[in-house]
């Protein structure tokens, strides 16, 4: 092996010696140097093609038997995200640079510093590359496994790395070219961190909102969240280091800055969404001029009400009972009494536990609100088993249509402004 290597760098050298003789003779005075590294480069050219295809083509070959994300999610996360393709340029270029002074015996000096300057360019832009990759490859993975808290997360650190890697990188690459020292352009930055750290302010708001969002998992792309400072409701398309996008229920899209979710009201409605229930919590407001005590009329009447029927005679037994202990039992005031506010309500709440339509784990209750100028509202709260938005209206507004309509039967008067809770 160590014999064919050396075989190959005399072969080069002989090569190159031949060449060196050539340009020489057909440049220009004092311009032979630029004849002999466009030169250089073509052949190095070559030469890197030829390996980084070779390293390619072994690289992908060997991954073509780790396919199955099942057995190998992490394997294959890389193979997606084309890191193999990074490591072939980077090794060819690595090679490259190990043998292009062998290669070139009687090189020029200036031709040899750009050489040298153009692989380690190279290399730091490859490993650039390489950087980017392995994000991505990361994501990639976690979306394998549909752990979109920690996708949330990495977005939040790919995006800070990559913003420190541009930096990083770019002093690196100016060093390389100009072959100057990193500590002296570090240095030189000193006087404008103030500046740096304004213009990287949402950037760093961004960063630590994502690892706050991701660590407490309040939230995650593709939940359904509501934002009332911006009047906004719709699922989350995209959690990124700057800005969040939300995709509306009217078919637009949102755009609000990531740090906002850690300063902003968000409502997270996508546990009611998983469990496929949804609440209802509306109020009918009722005129408390039409409240009244039930005469026996009214109760005898009212009685034809299935649901009710039980309630009313034993209640009617009762009132019944004590009234026979009082004086002046005559007059209604006196002693407990049957409202039909009361009744209604005792009606309403049966009638939500009684329909198909509503969640029969969640809490069902029907309740007086403060009185109003507007006049007593009685709350509905119970969960539709339905979450579909157009279901659920439908659902919400079939309990309502036929509450308002049997409170006439209690002589009940609904008051035309309605405001929902």
């Amino acid at each position: 092996m160590n014999d064919q290597i050396t075989d190959t760098k005399n072969f080069f050298q002989e090569l190159s010696e031949q060449l060196y003789i050539y340009i020489s003779g057909i440049s220009p005075t004092g311009l032979d140097w630029i004849f002999h590294i466009i030169v250089k480069l073509l052949l190095l050219g070559i030469v890197f093609l030829v390996l980084d295809l070779t390293f390619k083509f072994t690289i992908n070959y060997i991954f073509r038997f780790f396919q199955s994300e099942e057995k190998y999610p992490i394997i294959k996360s890389i193979y997606n995200s084309k890191i193999s393709n990074s490591i072939a340029h980077f090794t060819a270029l690595l090679f490259i640079g190990g043998i292009h002074e062998s290669i070139f015996v009687g090189a020029l000096p200036k031709t040899t510093v750009f050489i040298v300057r153009a692989v380690n360019l190279g290399l730091v832009l490859i490993l650039a590359g390489m950087l980017y990759r392995t994000l991505t490859a990361f994501r990639n993975y976690f979306t394998i496994k549909q752990d979109f808290y920690k996708i949330m997360a990495l977005n939040a650190i790919s995006e800070t790395v990559k913003i420190l890697g541009v930096f990083i990188f770019s002093i690196v690459g100016i060093c390389v070219i100009f072959g100057i020292k990193g500590t002296t352009i570090v240095g030189s930055l000193g006087a404008i961190t103030a500046v740096l750290v304004l213009v990287f302010r949402d950037t760093i708001l961004g960063f630590v909102t994502g690892i706050h969002v991701a660590t407490s998992k309040n939230m995650k792309v593709g939940d359904w969240v509501s934002i009332p400072k911006y009047s906004i409701e719709g699922n989350i398309a995209d959690i990124s280091l700057l800005t969040t996008k939300i995709h509306n229920f009217d078919k637009t899209i949102s755009t609000i800055p990531t740090y906002d979710l850690l300063t902003t009201e968000i409502k997270n409605m996508q546990v009611m969404s998983e469990s496929n229930t949804r609440r209802i919590k509306k109020s009918i407001y009722f005129n408390i001029n039409s409240f009244k005590f039930l005469s026996d009329e009214d109760i005898e009447r009212l009685k034809d009400i299935n649901l009710i029927s039980e309630y009313l005679n034993r209640k009617s037994t009762e009132i019944r009972k004590e009234k026979e202990s009082l004086s002046h039992s005559d007059k209604m005031i006196n002693g407990r009494q049957l409202t039909n506010i009361g009744v209604f309500r005792y009606y309403a709440q049966k009638y939500i536990e009684n329909d198909p339509d509503v969640d029969e784990n969640g809490a069902k209750m029907v309740r007086q609100l403060e009185i109003t100028p507007q006049g007593l509202p009685l709350e509905i709260y119970c969960f539709a088993n339905d979450s579909k938005w157009e279901n659920f209206e439908q659902i919400q507004a079939d309990i309502f249509d036929h509450l308002l309509v049997a409170s006439k039967e209690f002589d009940l008067q609904v008051m035309q402004v309605s405001v929902k809770i």
